[in-house]
């Protein structure tokens, strides 16, 4: 497992790192995102999932815990689960459906899922500072590594 830190200035900034994520995964894989609110997981799930192609709204999915999105051949879901009462309440929704195949998941606040998540292979981890935003990637599976070495060199 390698851990990257990386420092990014600004809003767009952001939205840039979220297209490169796009890149390096090619649309596959469990990415955790987690930070204070307003720390910038939405800002970096948009640019994400603008990366893969999709080019309409990209809203926050506090209120209906997933939004999913169908790109071409490429199949993202971003999750929030902010608001989730009850960590079983994953399996009523049939969580594990949505990790088989190969598809993106971004999950914002997953420690609130606790038990019913997969263990992911990045863990994107946000924090405000006064002239912009530190992100902490822990890589926790061997294609992840690649993503870490990659983003890294980018950024």
């Amino acid at each position: 497992m390698s851990e990257v830190t990386l420092f990014i200035a600004d809003e767009e900034a952001m939205v840039a790192l979220g297209k490169s994520i796009a890149e390096i995964t090619g649309g596959v894989g469990l990415i955790f995102l987690q930070g204070d609110l307003g720390a910038g997981k939405t800002t970096l799930s948009r640019g994400i999932i603008r990366g893969l192609g999709h080019s309409g709204a990209v809203k926050s999915p506090t209120f209906t815990l997933v939004e999913p999105y169908e790109i071409g051949e490429v199949r993202a879901f971003h999750f929030d689960l902010y608001r989730l009462v009850d960590p079983e309440e994953l399996e009523y929704m049939g969580i594990r459906d949505y990790f088989d195949g190969d598809a993106l998941c971004l999950i914002e606040w997953p420690d609130k899922g606790t038990g019913f998540l997969p263990k992911p292979d990045l863990t994107i981890t946000i924090t405000a500072h006064n002239h912009g935003r530190q992100l902490k990637l822990l890589s926790q599976s061997a294609r992840s590594e690649s993503w870490c070495a990659a983003l890294a060199l980018k950024f």
